[in-house]
Formats: structure tokens, C-alpha cells, sequence
């Protein structure tokens, strides 16, 4: 067990430096490029996963897996935000952003069901479809019109640097906040996805009923990234804020008392739409307070924070966990930090639509 927490931990580990230097890279040679190069690098480093031969194979695989796949993904929001433009960009964000728990639903599914006998199965299917969607990518694929607008004006403007747009002229409070807000969400998200099935199986519910309400969380996850996404255009910053992490202070409430695995399906799918589709409103807000020259730099710095929360809750579960208090007691323990990024992202909304106005 704890060799494979190793080869889990390389593989959240990789998308820090990942999302930091993809973001980096697409700032200054195009997102196009830089998507493609990443998507190639998880596709090709998960079927090498399905060949490792000893353990240290093993952990470098999953650490290049998770590289490609956190250089892809600032990527995909600086795309999707600058394509869609100022009125359609949380929707875009969200759309794109909600195959991410579909696919996670068809992980947990593969659990209920038992249908791979051979662990090496799903790494190749997870390597072979990003490498034949490549040539799609090539072809149809656009560079953001944005980026090549400000690229030709480069030769009459000097270029900003990466620190002013990000710290300076007015941006500081924003990226700390964005960050603030990243790092506690994800913790919750990942606290989730990596405690919950043995959560459950403590507190009685057997091993295929925890595959269920984890299925159901990631349904719950790609509905409400979708919903939320289209709420954010249209609620009011104290609405949308509340909405968002007083619905996942109680779906977690829910998660630690609830006895009935009825009620634990309903309290999955809550925590899902919270959680992960509070995510998604995140990384449809981070665009929002960064120029073209550096938004994908912005985006990729807010995802590494929220990869150090990703691997900082399943740690603060653990000891939680240890200290004897529980289900309960690791649900509560997550509170503090979510109060804090409500009232980040409720600053962050008004921001936004000071903005706009």
C-alpha cells in the first residue's frame, strides 16, 4: 500500500510543474502547440504505465502522465476562454471542463461492474484515444485568435513581464485569491476522490455500494459543472459564492451522518455538483483578471496552487483519520477552508463584473 501511495503521489505531483511550465510555454510559442505536445506526452506516458517494469518505471510514468495532463489543461482554458469571448466564456470553460468527471464516472463504473480483469487495460485505453484525437487536433484545431493578435503587436510593444501580470497593476489581489480559493476547493475535491470509497466501507457500506456513490459524485460533478457555469453568468456574486460552498458544507455534513445508502447516493451526487462544479466555476473565473500575454501563465500558476491543496487533503484526511475522529471529523475539517474560499471567490465575482461593467 504504500508503494502504490508513492505511484499515486507521482502522478499528482507531475501536474504541478506541468500546469507551471504549460502555462508558461503557451504565453510565448501559442496554446495550439503547446496543448498538442502535452496531449501526446499523457497519451504516450500512459501505455509506458502499462509497461513498467519494476517500481521506479512505475513512478516515472505516472509522473510524466501527470505533466502532460497539468500542461494541458491551462492550455484548454486559455482556448476555450479567449474562442468563446466575454459573454459565452463560463459556459465554454464548463463544457469543457465536464468531460473531465464523465470520464471519472466511467472509472468508477469500470469498479462496479469489475469488467477489466487486466489493470493494464485501462491505461492503454487512456493513452491510445488521446494519441488518434492528435491528428484531429492538428488539423482542426485553431490557434486563439487573441494570442496571434497580441504576437503581432509584440514587434511594436514590449513584452510585459511575466511578474507585473501577475503581481502588478492591480492583478496582485486577484492571483491571491484566485489562489486561496484553488488550493482549498481542491483540496476537498481530491480529499474525495482519494478517502471517500474507504470512508464509506468504514462507516458499513460495502465495497460495490461505495463504487456507486462515487459514481454518482461524478455525475454530480459533470451536472453541476455545466449548471454552475451557467449560473455564474447569471447570479449575483454573494448568490453564486454561497450557493457553491454553503451547498458543499452541507453535502460534506451529509457525507459524514448520513446511514442509508439512498441518502448517500443523494448526498454523493450533492458533493460531486459542489465540489467538482465548483471547480469548474474557478477555472472559468481565473481567465477573467489576466491579459492575453499572460492569462495562460495565470491560469497554469492557479491550477499548480490548487495541485499543492489536491495533494495537502488526502495527507490532512489521513491524519484526521489517524487522531480517531472519523467520518465526521474529516468532514469538519475541511470547513474553515472553505468558508475562506466562498468569501474569495464572492470578492472575485464582484471583481469580475466591476470588470465588465
Amino acid at each position: 500500500k504504500l508503494q502504490m501511495g508513492w505511484v499515486f503521489s507521482a502522478g499528482i505531483l507531475g501536474l504541478l510543474p506541468g500546469a507551471l511550465v504549460g502555462g508558461w510555454l503557451a504565453d510565448r510559442i501559442g496554446r495550439k502547440g503547446v496543448l498538442i505536445a502535452s496531449v501526446a506526452l499523457f497519451g504516450i506516458f500512459s501505455i509506458a504505465t502499462a509497461h513498467a517494469w519494476e517500481l521506479y518505471s512505475l513512478m516515472l510514468a505516472r509522473l510524466l502522465t501527470g505533466v502532460g495532463l497539468g500542461a494541458a489543461l491551462p492550455n484548454l482554458i486559455a482556448l476555450c476562454s479567449e474562442g468563446a469571448g466575454p459573454r459565452l466564456r463560463g459556459t465554454a470553460v464548463s463544457l469543457m471542463y465536464c468531460g473531465v468527471p464523465i470520464g471519472a464516472a466511467l472509472a468508477a463504473m469500470i469498479g462496479i461492474v469489475g469488467y477489466f480483469d487486466d489493470w493494464t487495460v485501462p491505461f492503454y485505453v487512456g493513452g491510445v484515444l488521446p494519441l488518434l484525437v492528435l491528428p484531429l487536433l492538428l488539423l482542426w484545431l485553431p490557434e486563439s485568435a487573441a494570442f496571434k493578435a497580441r504576437q503581432a503587436a509584440v514587434s511594436s510593444e514590449p513584452r510585459v513581464p511575466v511578474m507585473d501580470g501577475l503581481f502588478r497593476n492591480g492583478a496582485m489581489l486577484p492571483t491571491a485569491l484566485l489562489w486561496v480559493a484553488y488550493f482549498f476547493t481542491l483540496m476537498v475535491v481530491y480529499m474525495l476522490i482519494s478517502w471517500l470509497p474507504s470512508l464509506l466501507v468504514g462507516q458499513g457500506f460495502t465495497g460495490v455500494q461505495a463504487s456507486w456513490v462515487v459514481f454518482t459524485l461524478q455525475i454530480g460533478a459533470a451536472v453541476g459543472t455545466l449548471m454552475l457555469g451557467v449560473l455564474m453568468n447569471t447570479l449575483r456574486p454573494l448568490a453564486i459564492a454561497a450557493l457553491i460552498y454553503g451547498g458543499l458544507l452541507a453535502a460534506l455534513a451529509a457525507l459524514g451522518i448520513v446511514e442509508s445508502f439512498v441518502g448517500m447516493l443523494f448526498a454523493g451526487f450533492a458533493a460531486g455538483v459542489f465540489a467538482t462544479g465548483g471547480q469548474g466555476v474557478l477555472y472559468a473565473l481565473a481567465p477573467l483578471f489576466y491579459r492575453t500575454e499572460v492569462r495562460a501563465t495565470g491560469v497554469g500558476t492557479a491550477v499548480a496552487v490548487g495541485r499543492l491543496g489536491a495533494m495537502s487533503g488526502p495527507l490532512v484526511a489521513g491524519k484526521m483519520l489517524a487522531l480517531g475522529t472519523g467520518t465526521v471529523g474529516v468532514m469538519a475539517a475541511s470547513a474553515p477552508g472553505l468558508v475562506v474560499a466562498g468569501i474569495a471567490v464572492f470578492y472575485l465575482f464582484v471583481r469580475s463584473r466591476r470588470q465588465a461593467a
